[in-house]
């Protein structure tokens, strides 16, 4: 529960690059003294961004940020999601370097398109047969069109998907993989809203989030 931060920046008289405006990066200032820069132009592109005052039903948990926090769909936590929130900056990305920046994280950082395996486990035990892999796939701000999947270098499959209800949320995913026995690597890979083939280049969580397909070994009896 919230209100539209769009809303308020456009009452406020603000535009986003795009339509002239001067400033590019959003810089919300917590009580604690934390900093994080948003695009402006993210901010205000339609999305649902919150300023979010409830959750759940109930106002803000104080460890959710209480009582108002950022929350910003397709933008990695550490340029968007401010708790405890104290009064918010228009300025440039050349003129301020919020907390994460300075220790050498990227400024820009929209979610990556992802997939996950989460059964079977890492190094399960599955039995003979036909068994259910299943997960959870993300682009947020452009929603999942397809999720394969391929047992050691075999071809592709795609896996089914479940009801999205936004474009905004995780989807699920199942796939019905038919065992022989012995040890094998189960590999998944998403495809999000635009098209776009998640990456198979592995990248560390910094300097703007990790990247590469997952991948699990399990052995069939």
């Amino acid at each position: 529960l919230g209100v539209r931060l769009a809303d308020l920046l456009e009452e406020a008289g603000v535009k986003p690059p795009s339509r002239g405006g001067r400033a590019d990066q959003l810089v919300a200032r917590s009580v604690d003294g934390m900093t994080l820069g948003s695009p402006v132009e993210d901010v205000m592109d339609g999305r649902d961004v919150l300023l979010a005052l409830g959750m759940n039903g109930e106002p803000l948990p104080f460890d959710h940020g209480f009582p108002v926090r950022m929350v910003v769909p397709g933008l990695y936590g550490y340029v968007s999601a401010c708790k405890w929130i104290q009064d918010i900056e228009l300025t440039t990305f050349d003129a301020y370097d919020p907390y994460w920046v300075k220790r050498k994280w990227a400024r820009k950082a929209p979610i990556k398109t992802q997939a996950r395996i989460d059964t079977p486990k890492p190094f399960a035990q599955a039995a003979g047969g036909t068994v259910t892999v299943a997960g959870v796939a993300w682009a947020q701000h452009r929603g999942i069109q397809r999720v394969e999947v391929r047992a050691d270098d075999g071809p592709w499959q795609e896996a089914e998907l479940a009801e999205q209800a936004t474009t905004d949320t995780w989807r699920q995913w199942s796939f019905p993989w038919k065992t022989t026995p012995g040890g094998h690597n189960l590999t998944v890979r998403a495809t999000d809203g635009t098209g776009q083939v998640q990456t198979e280049q592995r990248a560390r969580t910094i300097p703007d989030g990790a990247s590469g397909w997952h991948s699990v070994f399990v052995t069939a009896t």
